[in-house]
């Protein structure tokens, strides 16, 4: 079964189209990227999801239940799911492991709390009020709190905004960690290196509709785009776009009779593909 399955979607507020008939489907244990740019629907497509917002029209499945649905049921299921908002708000004046142990008794099948601030890289912060701890610790202990119910599947909403290079990296690693451990992630952002990184596989979204999903290689026809050849010529920069780089190459050598001036070879990044489906006005 999967995680999520999403058909003919649609939701409107008064004359604006923000979801005109999406067609979903994530499978269990997959991180899926959904890229887009703003007022693309994107955020309002993984509200519905949450259970956050209600939808105009169509079929909706999260973990097989209609997240619109209310009582005992609607508790279960949340108690199934985890969520990590763009921002929250914390009580600063509580440390760390206080918050995560208030969580905890949320939960019919929480993990452990020390296992939790183990698996973010908390550990040195467990006693440390929240109000003290930086950006990035921040953003794992609004992660901490999102896996602490031991979710089936998880909503990650721009994790990494405002991460250095660096803490972004071990971010990174703790999501791949998830994923190993059987957790089905859903991550929204505006990193495509973010998306090419960890997603299994991605959606474009735009104008309330879903323009692709495929793999980040694939996406777009982007593995059998042609890629540019530039060298130097005397005081020149030439290039040549080819499918065949290689035959472009062994000419030049021919040419050159050995080393080729300022060589480079480049395909379009997930950047540029993602850029051209959503249109030169968002660039």
């Amino acid at each position: 079964m999967n995680a999520i399955d999403v058909t003919g979607l649609k939701k409107s507020y008064g004359q604006l189209e923000a979801v005109r008939g999406i067609d979903l489907a994530i499978a269990s244990g997959e991180i899926f990227a959904l890229l887009g740019p703003n007022g693309a629907g994107k955020t309002t497509t993984v509200e519905i999801l949450e259970g956050f917002r209600t939808r105009d029209s169509g079929k909706v499945a999260v973990l097989g239940f209609d997240p619109s649905g209310g009582g005992l049921a609607s508790r279960q299921w949340r108690n199934r799911i985890g969520i990590v908002l763009q921002s929250t708000s914390d009580a600063g004046d509580l440390t760390v492991i206080e918050t995560i142990k208030h969580f905890h008794g949320y939960y019919s099948n929480p993990r452990g709390v020390d296992e939790v601030i183990n698996s973010v890289g908390l550990d040195e912060k467990a006693n440390s009020l929240i109000r003290k701890l930086s950006g990035g610790q921040r953003r794992r202990l609004d992660v901490a709190l999102g896996i602490i119910g031991n979710p089936e599947l998880l909503f990650l909403d721009e994790p990494t905004t405002g991460f250095d290079p660096q803490a972004r990296r071990s971010f990174w690693s703790l999501i791949r960690q998830l994923r190993q451990s059987g957790t089905t992630i859903l991550l929204t952002t505006h990193y495509l290196d973010e998306a090419e990184a960890l997603a299994d596989r991605v959606g474009v979204i735009n104008n309330g509709q879903i323009v692709e999903i495929s793999t980040p290689t694939d996406l777009g026809g982007r593995a059998s785009a042609k890629a540019v050849v530039s060298w130097r010529d005397g005081d020149e920069i030439k290039s040549e776009a080819t499918a065949n780089p290689t035959a472009v190459i062994n000419r030049l050598n021919s040419q050159f009779n050995g080393e080729i001036p300022e060589l480079t070879v480049i395909r379009p990044s997930l950047e540029d593909i993602y850029l051209k489906m959503i249109g030169a006005e968002h660039e």
